[in-house]
């Protein structure tokens, strides 16, 4: 007999399986697919109905995902297609689940033979196996970075609800490895976000930061690093108190896509290295309009946003995957040595700037639309 264990809680008197496949209360995303599948997607519930959904909109922000858009990622040749299957009639949302899939058209799983019984080091493929005693190899199966494509899919949608609120979210990368941003959020020109591959917004940092890629990638090695998010006229009053915070549900998000090891905002981590006078904000009014001279509350305090920018960071691991032999075990407990080898990226972090921008706009879009049901 096969025991099946599930987690369950209650939400608003209803028994919700706790999958971990879904995110969202009232804009809920729930996503499907493995690598290499025969595709990825998801079903979005809870969308305003008469949104105009820009179909070329969409597939830029998977255009921007996708991997080749440097030397240094993967070589795995998707279109990246997105075809909806519901929830779509004459080009506007009905308010009903929009479905929509992308094919998996270039999956080479000859690629993974070699670690069908082996655990590779830093991956998920011993604890899914642990979870289900039975797993999709071939390319992480479900743990793979591709299942963020549905994510990416469901920001745009997202993003195109929260332009009615002239909401802006701009995710840019502020360093790999060492190398680093010589300024913060307050300084960062956001067109200047797009003007190289690396999605960094000062070009000789992005410059230091290719050299610094290609230096790892030439020793068969890889590099991890941070993607930073300015999310821009946020109003105030957005967030739910003590459990459900605005911060909290940003930081879950964030946490949920593949190798973010880390997430802070305001002044995150540096807020323990100052004094109470130096991280206070400090409250100013013009023509009956309060903000605050100093953000180092990040835009929201209590758990709700303040009206001031919502800045947060996100950090990236290295990619576990090496172009060199690693010692490991396989599935019997043996020592093993895995050969590096597979198409895969040295450094995911710029390809993570869309999928954080993606996961900003789910959370934010959620939390407006129940903010809006507490009005008559």
């Amino acid at each position: 007999m096969v025991a099946f264990f599930i987690s369950i809680k209650y939400l608003y008197g209803k028994l919700i399986i706790m999958a971990g496949n879904s995110i969202g209360s009232l804009f809920r995303l729930t996503s499907f697919g493995e690598s290499h599948g025969n595709s990825i997607g998801g079903i979005i519930d809870g969308c305003p109905s008469g949104i105009k959904i820009d179909s070329d909109f969409v597939q830029m922000e998977l255009n921007r995902r996708k991997p080749q858009q440097t030397n240094f990622s993967t070589t795995r040749n998707e279109d990246d297609r997105v075809e909806f299957l519901s929830g779509v009639f004459e080009g506007k949302s009905l308010g009903t689940p929009i479905a929509f899939i992308v094919k998996n058209n270039n999956a080479v799983s000859k690629d993974y033979a070699h670690i069908k019984d082996v655990f590779r080091p830093s991956h998920a493929d011993y604890t899914y196996q642990q979870k289900y005693g039975y797993r999709d190899y071939r390319g992480g199966g479900r743990a793979s970075a591709r299942e963020t494509i549905s994510r990416v899919v469901a920001g745009a949608i997202a993003k195109l609800v929260l332009r009615k609120y002239d909401i802006e979210i701009n995710a840019f990368v502020s360093s790999i490895g060492k190398v680093s941003l010589p300024f913060d959020f307050e300084e960062v020109i956001i067109d200047n976000i797009n003007k190289n591959s690396l999605y960094c917004p000062d070009e000789k940092t992005a410059s230091r930061m290719n050299e610094a890629i290609y230096v790892a990638q030439s020793k068969g090695d890889t590099l991890g690093g941070v993607v930073s998010c300015i999310c821009k006229n946020v109003p105030a009053g957005i967030g739910e108190p003590v459990f459900n915070k605005l911060h909290a549900e940003l930081g879950k998000a964030m946490l949920s896509i593949n190798a973010v090891k880390g997430f802070e905002y305001g002044e995150g981590f540096n807020a323990a290295k100052m004094t109470g006078n130096e991280h206070n904000d400090i409250f100013v009014v013009n023509n009956n309009t309060v903000s605050t001279k100093t953000n180092h509350s990040g835009g929201v305090q209590g758990g709700i946003s303040n009206g001031q920018n919502i800045n947060f960071r996100v950090a990236f691991k290295p990619v576990p995957t090496l172009m060199m032999n690693q010692n490991s075990i396989d599935s019997k407990g043996n020592m093993v040595v895995i050969e590096g080898k597979g198409r895969h990226d040295v450094c995911v972090v710029p390809r993570a700037v869309p999928i954080v921008e993606a996961m900003a706009s789910i959370v934010l879009l959620d939390y407006i639309l129940i903010y809006n049901a507490y009005k008559f």
